[in-house]
C-alpha cells in the first residue's frame, strides 16, 4: 500500500520475523530460544511486530489442489468505464467472490491481476461470467501450469555490497 511508513527493524526484530516467515507455527519458547530472549520479551517483541502491522496475519499455507481446487488460474481484468462507482462495484465483487483468492489493482495495460481457484470449468465459467457482468471486459485468463517458486520471505537481512565493488573507490 503506498504511503505506509516502514517501521524501523533491528537485528532481533529482523530475526524474529525471518523465522516466522519460514514457519509461523513456532511457539514462543522456541523463537526465545533462536533470538536469545527472555519468552516475555519474546512475545512482547512479536506482539508489537503485530502492532505495528509489519506483521499483518500468521496462517495456514495450503496446496489448493491438495484441498480440492486443481484449477488455478490468473485473471488480467479491464474495467468497461474507470469512474468510482464502477471500480467500486467491481472491487465489491472481487471481494465477495471466494473464488477469487486474491486481487490486486494494476497499472499498466490491464486494470486488474486476480489469482483464482476453482474445483471445476463450470465454476472458473461462473467466476468468469460474474466479473463480466460486474464491468470486466476483455477478461484474460492463464492457467497455471506449475509453481516454479513459492511465494517467498522478505529479504529482511541488508544487501551486501558486491565484492567487485568493495575497497574501489569512485573517480
Amino acid at each position: 500500500m503506498f504511503g505506509s511508513m516502514a517501521v524501523p527493524l533491528d537485528d532481533i526484530d529482523i530475526q524474529l520475523l525471518t523465522a516466522l516467515q519460514e514457519d509461523a507455527d513456532r511457539t514462543n519458547v522456541e523463537l526465545a530460544r533462536l533470538v536469545g530472549l527472555s519468552p516475555a520479551a519474546t512475545l512482547h517483541r512479536v506482539r508489537r511486530l503485530k502492532e505495528t502491522g509489519v506483521i499483518r496475519v500468521i496462517r495456514a499455507d495450503l496446496d489448493p489442489a491438495a484441498a480440492g481446487f486443481p484449477l488455478q488460474v490468473y485473471v488480467t481484468a479491464t474495467l468497461t468505464r474507470h469512474d468510482p462507482r464502477s471500480s467500486r462495484v467491481f472491487d465489491d465483487l472481487i471481494r465477495s467472490l471466494p473464488q477469487i483468492i486474491a486481487a490486486d489493482n494494476v497499472a499498466g495495460e490491464t486494470d486488474y491481476l486476480l489469482t483464482v481457484v476453482a474445483r471445476d470449468v463450470s465454476e472458473l465459467q461462473a467466476v468468469l461470467a460474474s466479473l463480466a457482468t460486474r464491468g470486466g471486459q476483455r477478461l484474460v485468463t492463464y492457467l497455471r501450469l506449475e509453481q516454479v517458486k513459492p511465494p517467498s520471505r522478505l529479504p529482511l537481512a541488508p544487501i551486501a555490497a558486491p565484492a567487485a565493488r568493495r575497497g574501489q573507490r569512485r573517480e
